[in-house]
């Protein structure tokens, strides 16, 4: 591993980055990590590990100071998710989502908003970003869920389902249709809602193939009342909103899946220099160093292609999609590459719930699903090549 080992100390991180990133990876290691085998197999929330991470402040560091927080750059934050991925892809996927949640908050709220809203966070609480329905997933204006204004109320009726945190969490940012506005992408609204909400209910929490310890629930909102003061931005304004939040929390999944790919590839580095057969090592056989060589050469590039994108969004560039889009899929389609490779290498032993390997794979799957299935990324990408 020296090479990683090089190219992190080369990242030029500030000393108070350097020291959260180090105080992290100490917690990662020590409390989150021997633990994630444990809330794999039970799919209980892992509740002691979000509290671990909130004594770290964790959340403090994308919420800016004027309301309390203590801001770091994007790349440390991405820094940060891929650490906590790395140990635990539930709690990795948990915490990112507060970020993805609450950006839009501290990119366009009102100063009321957030002097009202943001200490929650702060103190520990969770976040949830809720757009998914049946029939709108990665074509996400598809969205039948309808905000009806009531005098100073707003009425929500419809469901979600897929929703990360969405059982669990304190806020709530849903994306609906404005009810008195004709146009399926002009109507595109959005307010947050709070947990025990009146006529807001979890009907289901989703039993999953990976990420069994995160909450993934279904949302019923029948007559939910909701304050108007609660919406971001005014009616019809969602869709650049829904846009500008699923280019942030892109790379936020990118790093995400560079953790779980992290992790595998690690288990398999370390099986291969202890497994012998035929008298040799099995990390000793030219075909298994050339498969090593490739998935590290893939790791580090797109690390430093999510270090690209991080470092344009802490410059303030206004257009990142596709940048981001990459990042996203070449960073999940290596977790799940690298963790099928770790599994093959591991044998028999792979297949078997022992080993930490078999649970990266099934977490793994996901990374090329959400946030845009991966053949959306394509296409994204494909035809931004397109003659105007």
């Amino acid at each position: 591993m020296q090479i990683f080992e090089q190219l992190e100390q080369r990242r030029d991180w500030s000393e108070e980055e350097r020291i959260l990133l180090d105080t992290v990876r100490k917690v990662t290691d020590q409390a989150i990590a021997p633990r994630a085998g444990h809330f794999d197999r039970t799919g209980d929330f892992p509740w002691e590990n979000v509290a671990a991470l909130n004594e770290l402040g964790l959340n403090a560091i994308f919420v800016p100071e004027a309301y309390g927080g203590a801001p770091l750059s994007f790349r440390a934050y991405l820094a940060c998710v891929q650490m906590i991925s790395e140990a635990c892809a539930s709690t990795g996927i948990i915490y990112a989502t507060n970020y993805h949640a609450m950006k839009p908050l501290i990119d366009f709220g009102t100063d009321e908003q957030k002097q009202r809203l943001l200490p929650r966070i702060l103190a520990g609480g969770l976040g949830s970003l809720v757009i998914t329905e049946a029939m709108a997933g990665s074509d996400a204006t598809g969205m039948q869920t309808k905000f009806t204004p009531d005098g100073d109320d707003v009425v929500i009726d419809g469901s979600k389902l897929f929703i990360t945190n969405g059982g669990v969490a304190d806020l709530l940012l849903v994306f609906g249709k404005w009810s008195e506005i004709d146009d399926p992408k002009g109507s595109i609204s959005t307010i947050f809602v709070e947990k025990d909400s009146p006529g807001l209910s979890v009907t289901k929490v989703e039993d999953k193939m990976g990420h069994r310890a995160s909450n993934t629930a279904a949302l019923t909102f029948a007559g939910c009342r909701v304050k108007r003061a609660n919406m971001l931005c005014e009616p019809g304004d969602g869709l650049g909103l829904l846009l500008a939040s699923l280019n942030r929390s892109r790379p936020s999944v990118a790093a995400h899946a560079l953790g779980i790919a992290t992790a595998a590839f690690k288990d398999m580095i370390a099986y291969m220099n202890e497994r012998e057969q035929s008298g040799h090592k099995i990390i000793d056989f030219q075909g298994n160093q050339f498969l090593v060589a490739d998935l590290a050469v893939d790791l580090a590039m797109c690390e430093a292609w999510l270090d690209y994108v991080a470092h344009l969004v802490d410059r303030g560039a206004k257009s990142f999609g596709l940048e981001a889009s990459m990042a996203k899929m070449r960073a999940s389609d290596l977790a799940m590459r690298i963790a099928t490779e770790a599994v093959q290498m591991h044998g028999g032993y792979g297949y078997i719930k022992d080993l930490r390997v078999e649970r990266l794979m099934r977490d793994a799957k996901i990374t090329q699903i959400w946030e845009g299935t991966n053949q959306v990324h394509r296409q994204l990408i494909g035809r931004s090549f397109r003659n105007k």
